[in-house]
């Protein structure tokens, strides 16, 4: 009777590892849910001008979860917050976040959180994950 209790032990302990791995897999692929679509914005030219300490282009970056690792994102800010570095002066960039695609063309903030997906698919050209 023991072996059979063990067995069936080791039974439940199998499925829940298998159970538990299949939903690490599962919560990995869907935080990179946007690779594609990040490095498609980025081969079409668009750009993302931020600043470290805005709390809008956090919002827009936590749009794109694991993803933003690949998001054309130029920091505007020198490190300790006080000024902009000369890019985002050369650009002429007054607001954050700002999207501009590559014809010069500038995004409106449409959101709190920014630019919303679905108007950088439209105006990028690039499929947006369903």
């Amino acid at each position: 009777m023991t072996n059979k209790k063990n067995i069936i032990i080791f039974i439940i302990i199998v499925l829940a590892v298998v159970i538990g791995m299949r939903a690490i897999q599962k919560g990995i692929a869907s935080s990179h849910k946007y690779d594609a679509f990040a490095q498609c914005l980025e081969k079409s030219g668009a750009k993302f001008y931020g600043a470290f300490w805005c709390p809008h282009c956090q919002a827009q970056k936590r749009m794109f979860g694991a993803s933003v690792e690949f998001l054309p994102y130029i920091e505007c800010s020198t490190p300790d917050g006080s000024d902009q570095l000369q890019i985002c002066k050369d650009k002429e960039i007054k607001s954050y976040p700002t999207w501009e695609l590559a014809d010069g063309t500038r995004l409106p903030v449409e959101t709190s959180s920014g630019v919303s997906l679905k108007t950088l698919a439209e105006k990028t050209g690039c499929e947006l994950p369903s």
